[in-house]
């Protein structure tokens, strides 16, 4: 178990943690109850950190932010000198807390993505997982929530009696919906993105040799060319660009956190 502590990566505290740390932290916070908001963040989702300081303090209100592209994990080494075995990728976190609250008979909401997408994903899991027990589940309503769709939904979620919230409304949304609910609903919130596609069969996933090597971003940009090109191919150039700035000492971005000023306006 792994834990080297936070380290600020363009101003984005990123936990130098392996899985077996981030699963023993999520699965102690569902088993008491209490706020645990995680982040997967690869390259482009700490771009929207720095680009963007509102949504860095959010991003540093969070508890645990573990590197979930192989260029976060490098710049942790590049910069601090942190080595980790491997990245802490958002779909195989998914799969590791999954069969941890299946072995303690802990349970989840699955929130976001398509109706569609979530029946398949409940599915697959439930066959990986027999014993899992999936509290609920709810579709994004892909526009921004009313105040009062924002209590109803928490107000759904704390009465399912969940012990966690698996959450698929993609980058930076997601991530803004977990600072949000953090300590509304009082569990882990476990912000991971594609894992949703992935676990559901609705996008393949990349081949191991590609994420070794770094080259997710180059498989999902194929997969999705018209969603994703301007995010990986623009924000993924700017954070090696920034990265290497910071090594050189010419940029020294502010770890900046919250203040609890920050105008929320979350999407669901």
């Amino acid at each position: 178990m792994i834990n080297l502590g936070k380290f600020p990566v363009l101003g984005v505290n990123v936990d130098a943690v392996d899985y077996d740390f981030a699963v023993r932290k999520i699965v102690d916070a569902a088993e008491r109850k209490c706020a645990c908001a995680v982040s997967a963040l690869a390259a482009h989702g700490v771009m929207t950190g720095f680009m963007d300081s509102l949504h860095l303090r959010r991003l540093n209100g969070l508890d645990l932010v573990v590197p979930d592209g192989q260029s976060v994990r490098w710049a942790l080494w590049w910069l601090f000198k942190k080595s980790l075995p491997d990245r802490v990728y958002g779909p195989n976190l998914t799969l590791r807390v999954a069969q941890a609250f299946s072995e303690r008979g802990l349970s989840v909401y699955l929130y976001g993505s398509k109706p569609e997408t979530l029946s398949k994903l409940s599915q697959n899991l439930k066959q990986r997982f027999p014993s899992l027990k999936i509290a609920g589940m709810e579709p994004s309503k892909f526009r921004k929530l009313t105040d009062d769709e924002r209590i109803q939904l928490a107000e759904r979620i704390k009465a399912s009696g969940a012990n966690a919230v698996f959450l698929g409304l993609g980058c930076p949304r997601q991530e803004v919906w977990a600072y949000e609910y953090r300590n509304i609903l009082n569990i882990p919130i476990l912000a991971v993105g594609a894992a949703f596609d992935f676990h559901a069969g609705t996008l393949s996933p990349t081949p191991k040799w590609m994420q070794d090597f770094g080259l997710e971003w180059l498989y999902r940009t194929i997969q999705e060319p018209k969603r994703l090109w301007r995010r990986f191919l623009i924000l993924n150039t700017l954070f090696v660009l920034n990265v290497s700035l910071q090594y050189l000492g010419l940029i020294k971005p502010a770890s900046i956190m919250p203040n609890g000023e920050e105008k929320i306006e979350s999407y669901g």
